[in-house]
């Protein structure tokens, strides 16, 4: 059965939380109890990649595993390792952008072998308060211990073994690249192994030509055995080190100038030093929000997808640029592969839908980082917009002779447009303008959340003053004299259709919001232009179904549905237009229970709008879901399932986590909503983050708020709270 709202909000005064409880705040030894009943462990190794445990330091990741013989591999990936090779799919919106390759494999040989003895015990860790990964392989005089981590503050990637007896190991690298695939290995550096790949030659794009990526291994008291492999003499520790780089050089040379400087000064560091920094990075992360539910196995797996997806996101969110929606950098071997109904097999540098950036795709991973608290993630995907702003920005006044810009919803990450004037004929993401304006709501959450006064200026204001600008200029007007977007597609759902609904709640959410911001960010000429626009915007598309609904675009609904969506829900998430204690809610209620498509998993939207409407049953469901929605080939139980995108599919869980968090919180300017959706058979501890660089934090205990601690102290009487 669906809950629906018990009450609708009454002024805040009335039903503020009166009773702040005042407890301290969770001990680190209570925290990190809970942080480490989420750690993944398993002792049977392999065999394969699909077997892996990711790790990183968001920027350089790993997929790593243990084969059945002991030997521990991973593929070393990087957010900005751009490959120049076509793509193999047929569909053409995917041919550019470049593939985000692998930089190789890496292998780690024992000798003697502490699995060579049938049975040995064998136990792999992810630990997560420390941002590493133990393996443990046999007993006694023969047990060997590995730790693998990469570090948090630096491009260094450590292996260390330690064992009771002396070992030797061998490092061999594996890169199915050398002999013909762009990869080149740098010899006679002794005793160490480097090696790149270079985007070169006349074909190559100019926005991916001259990038070079690749590594140097090396370890104290190793040796040279070949040109792949280094060898160490028996020692009871050893210490290997990777580092990973890549630069847009004019050489290769100047490439391994650049990797030197790079190796010279992390050694430099002591690694104690660094060892302790790094684990200092990843405490003070799990401290900035935290949700931990207490109940039954439903509860327990949705607290370990909740929080291994936030660790994903950590491991390859501080990079160059945005996390890939299709697999991040933790893309493995794929022998299952469906291409045409025959099975293939896709090597680890391959991912369906290609190297193109897909906002509504990529959005997922990003929203959820706000609450969490994981702000450092989001510049990222905000300066790779940015720094397309003015490219697109010319092509839009080349095209149609007029200022502003928008966001194509496919584009590489140097971004551009394709000329599509009315004539041009429909197609699934043509005359689709929504992305910049999205962009722009995230960008004035960030805002509202930071307090970033030089973000705003800098960033937000050219591109929500770019996006507004493109539909003022780009659009008519109706008899009224109303803005007329017509063609404009209603997201990828109907195409070429008259006042669709997402561009409608987003115009009129983004124009509120920077009339809003203080003088001192913007301009008098800038807002008077806003007031203008705001002023001749239409209303949202309404209708009748058992009720008022809202429509997915104005007159006759008759276009032809091509996808899974339901563009009349962006009034509720993104744009926020409709919700708890805001008018009309009945409204919004009608049209999510009318909706047509109810799909769960991957970027399905409905487990945030169930919880913003108040829905605890309905976001439960969808949650949970998603947490639950393991990919059957992999082992990693945050590897999720690819959906409709690829494994491991990266939208299902950061859903999962927009979701969750807007059960437990919500807010509206400065009104703060606790528990607008939570489950009652559900406990819980939890600190989030709210606008106006706030944290909360408290426990749901029966159904009920206990615990609560607001920081600072004078943001308490913004909340409300919704389980009384």
């Amino acid at each position: 059965m669906i809950k629906k709202i018990r009450f609708n909000l009454l002024p805040a005064a009335l039903l503020i939380f009166a009773v702040f409880h005042t407890r301290a705040q969770v001990n680190n030894t209570n925290l990190n109890t809970l942080l480490a009943a989420n750690n993944v462990s398993w002792n049977v190794p392999g065999p394969s990649s699909q077997q892996s445990m990711p790790l990183g330091n968001g920027d350089t990741g790993l997929n790593a595993w243990v084969e059945p013989n002991g030997d521990l591999c991973f593929y070393i990936s990087k957010t900005d390792a751009w490959g120049a090779a076509a793509s193999t799919e047929k569909n053409n919106w995917i041919k550019e952008g470049g593939v985000l390759m692998k930089l190789g494999k890496v292998r780690v040989s024992l000798s003697p072998n502490p699995m060579q003895v049938s049975g040995a015990p064998f136990l792999q860790t992810l630990k997560l308060h420390d941002g590493e990964i133990v393996i443990d392989e046999g007993d006694g005089s023969n047990k060997v211990q590995i730790r693998l981590w990469v570090d948090a503050n630096n491009p260094v990637i450590r292996v260390e073994t330690k064992s009771n007896k002396p070992v030797t190991a061998k490092v061999t690298l594996n890169d199915w690249r050398l002999n013909g695939g762009g990869d080149s290995i740098l010899t006679g550096k002794s005793p160490q192994i480097v090696w790149y790949h270079r985007n070169a030659g006349n074909n190559v794009n100019p926005h991916l030509a001259n990038i070079t990526f690749g590594a140097v291994i090396k370890g104290k008291g190793f040796y040279v055995s070949n040109d792949t492999t280094l060898q160490s003499k028996p020692s009871v520790s050893q210490v290997v080190s990777i580092y990973p780089l890549t630069s847009q050089s004019g050489s290769a040379g100047q490439w391994q100038q650049q990797l030197e400087q790079k190796v010279t000064g992390i050694d430099k560091i002591n690694l104690e030093q660094s060892r302790v920094a790094h684990q200092q990075w990843w405490d003070a992360f799990w401290h900035r929000s935290w949700v931990y539910i207490i109940g039954d196995d439903q509860a327990k797996t949705t607290t370990q997808g909740y929080v291994l997806q936030r660790f994903l996101t950590a491991c390859a969110g501080r990079g160059k640029y945005p996390i890939k929606f299709n697999g991040s950098i933790f893309v493995v071997d794929n022998p299952v592969l469906k291409d045409g109904g025959k099975t293939v097999y896709a090597n680890a540098d391959y991912r369906s839908w290609g190297g193109q950036y897909w906002f509504q795709n990529t959005r997922p991973m990003y929203w959820p980082r706000l609450m969490a608290g994981d702000f450092d993630e989001m510049l990222p995907l905000f300066n790779m917009y940015a720094k397309i702003l003015p490219d697109n920005k010319k092509q839009v006044q080349a095209y149609y002779h007029h200022d502003g810009a928008y966001f194509a919803e496919t584009a590489p990450f140097w971004g551009g447009l394709l000329y599509m004037g009315p004539e041009v004929k429909e197609n699934w993401t043509g005359h689709y303008f929504t992305p910049i304006l999205e962009l722009s709501m995230m960008m004035l959450d960030y805002y509202e959340y930071t307090g970033d006064k030089t973000f705003a200026k800098s960033t937000l204001l050219p591109v929500a003053t770019a996006g507004l600008t493109f539909f003022d200029k780009h659009f008519g007007r109706d008899d009224q004299g109303k803005l007329l977007l017509d063609p404009d597609n209603s997201i990828e759902m109907f195409w070429k259709v008259h006042n669709p609904a997402p561009d409608i709640a987003g115009l009129h959410a983004v124009t509120a919001r920077m009339l809003a911001l203080p003088d001192d960010v913007t301009s008098p000429e800038l807002r008077a232009q806003w007031s203008k626009l705001l002023n001749i915007l239409p209303e949202l598309p309404k209708g009748e179904k058992n009720g008022q609904v809202l429509l997915p675009y104005t007159g006759e609904q008759t276009a032809q549905p091509r996808n899974l969506e339901n563009p009349e829900l962006y009034a509720v998430y993104p744009f926020r237009l409709y919700g708890l204690g805001k008018p009309d809610l009945q409204t919004a209620l009608n049209t999510f229970n009318a909706r047509k498509f109810k799909d769960k998993g991957c970027w399905v939207q409905d487990p945030i709008q169930a919880a913003m409407l108040g829905l605890s049953d309905v976001a439960k469901t969808y949650v949970s879901f998603n947490f639950a929605r393991q990919d059957p080939h992999l082992k990693f139980p945050a590897f999720w399932d690819e959906g409709h995108d690829y494994m491991p599919d990266e939208d299902n869980g950061g859903n999962g986590e927009n979701g969750l968090q807007n059960m437990l919180m919500q807010t509206d300017g400065k009104k703060i909503l606790l528990l607008p959706a939570w489950p009652k058979e559900w406990n819980a501890e939890f600190k989030l983050n709210a606008p106006y660089q706030t944290t909360v934090q408290g426990r749901v205990q029966n159904g009920k708020l206990v615990d609560l601690v607001v920081t600072p102290a004078s943001r308490k009487k913004d909340v409300v709270d919704m389980s009384l």
